[in-house]
């Protein structure tokens, strides 16, 4: 069963096309790279597949579901998460708790209220934090981290509840080359537990991670295919020589 799959998504903003008759598909355990030129229409694409925007014309379907006006709540809890290029983690809350409130979403309040959630969930708050290098930084604020801890952190709250496909708006935005590196580490293990769509202008970190690569140009797919095909596509070189 394919798991997400964009057909003919059109976007428009007034009298600017964002998207045009756009097709996408990502296969359960896929990593999907989604690159372009800026204004290409990359983020845009991805809010359409998470709900915060609504396409205008075509479908957006997840697990065999039409989801293309769903709200984002909802796909959330069908098994989505979204993690935009700007860092959202609360600042004023320690690490542990930024991943704590995200599991606790689907708490109930009578849960909540005899404080019964914050035990049970320690075992996976450490867990996850674990796998995103962030065990020994638990009790520090997220406001105190490095930038590239920030994205790490936000990465492990998008994906703490398990979704099976995580999105992700250029994940290693600002980071050095070595907080690249690591990002990609600690990316590739989830391959096992869900699937990725990933927007980057990093073209070595994304032909790296991704199993298949969509090239975006002014809202419409240029190309599509696994990173060598992309790597050697003259159409692909043309827009990245022309108008990055």
């Amino acid at each position: 069963m394919t798991l997400l799959q964009v057909s003919a998504v059109h976007k428009i903003y007034g009298k600017l096309t964002a998207l045009e008759n756009v097709d996408l598909t990502v296969e359960p355990g896929q990593f999907h790279g989604l690159i372009g030129p800026n204004g290409s229409g990359k983020t845009t694409l991805l809010k359409c597949i998470a709900g915060a925007e609504i396409a205008d014309r075509g479908t957006v379907t997840f697990q065999d579901i039409d989801i293309t006006t769903a709200p984002p709540a909802w796909r959330a809890r069908r098994g989505m998460s979204l993690k935009f290029q700007i860092t959202s983690v609360f600042d004023g809350l320690s690490v542990y708790d930024n991943v704590l409130l995200s599991l606790q979403a689907d708490q109930t309040l009578w849960q909540l209220a005899r404080s019964r959630s914050r035990r049970a969930l320690h075992p996976r708050v450490l867990d996850v934090l674990g796998q995103f290098n962030l065990a020994d930084r638990a009790d520090d604020l997220a406001g105190a981290l490095s930038h590239g801890e920030q994205q790490w952190l936000e990465i492990a709250v998008a994906q703490a509840r398990n979704p099976k496909l995580l999105l992700l708006d250029e994940p290693t935005a600002g980071m050095s080359p070595e907080e690249r590196r690591i990002t990609g580490e600690l990316l590739k293990p989830m391959k096992a537990r869900c699937s990725l769509l990933i927007v980057e202008h990093d073209l070595d970190f994304i032909k790296d991670m991704s199993d298949v690569i969509t090239v975006l140009g002014q809202g419409q797919v240029l190309d599509h295919g696994t990173p060598e095909h992309i790597e050697a596509s003259e159409r692909v070189q043309e827009v990245y020589v022309t108008r990055v």
